[in-house]
């Protein structure tokens, strides 16, 4: 979490309260330092958050109660698993979540809800009382025990029929005579910010929804954050027609997926722009992981496989809270479930297999 990003989100005008974030942000001082802060928001609808609530917000709406706003500590538009309390020890972490409660009671939400914390974090939300979820996500991470050289060993450490079609997709892709660069921090030039905003707000549109993201946040990215980004590029001849954008963080060794967007349609070139780009380049800068965003099952099929991700809920009034409770018990239940048989469909090969 950086604070450049945050600012940048809201003085854009992507999370202000006009389109429904309002910044609630909370803080903790002790003897006058800064010990503890969170980025929290006043919602006044779920989307951009990519943990879903809209069937507790109807459940609300058909017994005549209000929902929104609810409070949430997140990282707008961001499904990072990350650090979400930020403190500068375990005091101070439990006094941001006590304040952060008060705050719910002093706007009189309907509900608070802190969306991917780290696995730190998790103890001190425990001790709070506060209902867990559990979400999966699908990340690469680099074998590092056998790790792969390119993508070419990549390939092949997968099973047959998995290798065979990544290869069928590339080769449509080429086939289109479509091309790829890399580009990355500065070499991200304007008129690249400006053709990718494009893009991406083209493919928003093709679905008939509403990018998250305004061309000023991408320019305050450039500004304040360059080192942070990198650009894939798809170009036909000279004429760039698609891009996909990943953060990385180079001292972690981890690239986080991924915004896209394209201009004209051309078969599989979602995918190449957003998974095998991207994975060709994490193996050959021997980057530790990929987290390829929300959701997502199809991406087992290319190498990613499922990691557990998490949220918290705390709902006032006590009846919804208690039938939330029983919803996710059940739906951990069968989240535990749905993860061991990912598991058990890993793309990769086994000891003998070709």
């Amino acid at each position: 979490m950086r604070w450049e990003y945050l600012v940048a989100l809201q003085r854009s005008g992507s999370a202000v309260p006009e389109t429904g974030w309002t910044p609630r942000f909370v803080t903790v001082h002790r003897r006058g330092q800064l010990v503890a802060a969170a980025p929290a928001y006043l919602k006044h609808h779920s989307y951009g958050e990519y943990v879903f609530d809209w069937a507790w917000a109807d459940a609300y709406r058909r017994h005549g109660l209000r929902y929104y706003p609810k409070l949430l500590v997140a990282v707008p538009f961001t499904p990072v698993p990350g650090t979400r309390l930020m403190a500068t020890d375990e005091r101070a972490r439990d006094a941001l979540l006590r304040a952060i409660a008060d705050l719910a009671l002093d706007d009189g939400v309907s509900s608070t809800h802190l969306l991917f914390p780290d696995e730190g974090e998790r103890s001190a939300i425990a001790r709070i009382g506060w209902m867990q979820r559990r979400g999966i996500q699908f990340h690469w991470t680099r074998d590092t025990i056998a790790p792969a050289d390119d993508f070419s060993a990549f390939l092949a450490s997968l099973q047959r029929d998995k290798r065979k079609k990544i290869q069928q997709e590339r080769r449509r892709v080429a086939d289109a005579g479509i091309q790829f660069s890399a580009l990355e921090g500065r070499q991200i030039d304007d008129d690249l910010w400006d053709f990718f905003h494009a893009c991406y707000q083209a493919t928003y549109l093709a679905h008939r929804s509403t990018p998250y993201l305004k061309r000023e946040f991408f320019r305050a990215m450039a500004q304040t954050m360059p080192e942070h980004w990198l650009m894939f590029v798809a170009s036909r001849g000279p004429t760039p027609v698609a891009a996909s954008l990943v953060a990385i963080d180079r001292a972690q060794g981890a690239a986080y997926g991924r915004y896209w967007g394209t201009l004209e349609y051309v078969p599989c070139l979602h995918f190449e722009a957003c998974y095998y780009q991207p994975l060709q380049w994490c193996i050959e800068q021997r980057f530790l992981r990929f987290e390829g965003g929300a959701q997502g099952e199809h991406k087992m099929a290319r190498g990613l496989l499922p990691v557990a991700t998490g949220s918290a809920h705390w709902l006032a009034h006590p009846q919804f809270a208690r039938a939330v409770q029983d919803f996710l018990e059940q739906e951990g239940t069968g989240m535990d479930e749905y993860f061991d048989e990912l598991r058990d469909h890993s793309p990769f090969k086994v000891a003998g297999q070709g």
